[in-house]
């Protein structure tokens, strides 16, 4: 497992092969101070039973798919299942593989590429899957690329797990945010979408408009996929206590908010943790989409390229 790091005069990364994982993000705060704004292990052994994703390249599918598998092509593929769904790609997925680096660049626009060759039939997916990962900094911007390309038609969701505290530990119940969307997927009791959506008024799913996150409604959590009316930014989150704001942009259809309830800060670099600790942000398409005809496609073509954008960016306000 090696690290890898790069830094322009507004971010500091640094990254494992080890899951194409993003260790550090460090960035500065109103008064000039660093801040590690993503959880990250202090032991780097303990990425490899990372059951909580933390910081790694989620694949070949993030999210979820329903114990009975999908069909491409009216062929059936069945998956593996733990808790009867398929999660984030399997019993080890991308998570848990070490990938080759490809390049690492300096200078103004420092990046970081990593990729992955996924066999035919690993995890029962379809296709020899060559992915990219390319982990750019550009001024005050951190963007994640991810490309994939498959020698047989396969389906394809890719994300990154980054957990972020804008204070660097703490909690964040404190911190602003808004998501650009009016609806999240409906779930069953498995978590699997039914099809169907769920207008966020009402709830404390709803940040249309800035609010804290633990204001106003009873915060019970949320581990969800909402349906973005806007990806331009889709979210902004901020920080009061260190000024720091981060501006999320992408070019996929959903976010998984995700808000770990308790983080264990014995094995964490941040320190010290509080209920509601961090907020994922999983770009990516709907979970179960092969069974929804009418959710955004997984579905990717030999021949053609499979890419998911995303842009953090950093700023003090």
């Amino acid at each position: 497992m090696k690290k890898y790091s790069i830094e322009n005069k507004y971010i500091k990364l640094i990254t494992l092969d080890y899951g194409a994982t993003v260790h550090q993000l460090i960035t500065k705060d109103k008064n000039g101070d660093d801040v590690n704004v993503v959880m990250g292990f202090e032991n780097l052994e303990d990425y490899r039973n990372n059951s909580g994703y933390i910081g790694a390249s989620v694949g070949r599918f993030a999210g979820r798919i329903r114990k009975e598998g999908y069909h491409i092509n009216n062929n059936h593929y069945d998956v593996y299942t733990e808790n009867n769904v398929h999660l984030h790609g399997g019993k080890e997925g991308f998570s848990f593989k070490k990938w080759t680096l490809e390049s690492i660049e300096n200078g103004e626009e420092p990046s970081i590429k990593f990729s992955y060759l996924s066999p035919d039939k690993e995890e029962g997916y379809p296709g020899n899957l060559k992915v990219l990962v390319t982990y750019k900094l550009v001024e005050n911007q951190f963007i994640i690329i991810y490309e994939a390309t498959t020698d047989q038609d396969t389906i394809v969701n890719l994300t990154n797990h980054n957990y972020y505290n804008l204070n660097g530990n703490g909690t964040i119940l404190n911190h602003e945010l808004q998501i650009n969307a009016e609806h999240i997927l409906s779930k069953d009791a498995d978590a699997i979408p039914t099809g169907d959506f769920t207008s966020v008024e009402n709830s404390h799913f709803d940040f249309r408009t800035t609010r804290e996150i633990g204001s106003t409604f009873e915060f019970k959590g949320i581990d969800d996929t909402y349906v973005l009316k806007e990806n331009n930014p889709l979210a902004i989150l901020h920080s009061k206590q260190t000024g720091i704001e981060m501006e999320v942009a992408s070019n996929q259809p959903g976010v998984v908010i995700y808000t770990p309830e308790k983080m264990n800060e014995d094995i964490l670099l941040n320190k010290p943790l509080e209920t509601y600790p961090s907020i994922c942000f999983e770009t990516e398409k709907f979970s179960d989409a092969p069974n929804h005809p009418h959710f955004p496609s997984t579905h990717l073509k030999k021949g053609d390229v499979y890419k998911n954008e995303t842009t953090f960016t950093f700023r003090i306000k």
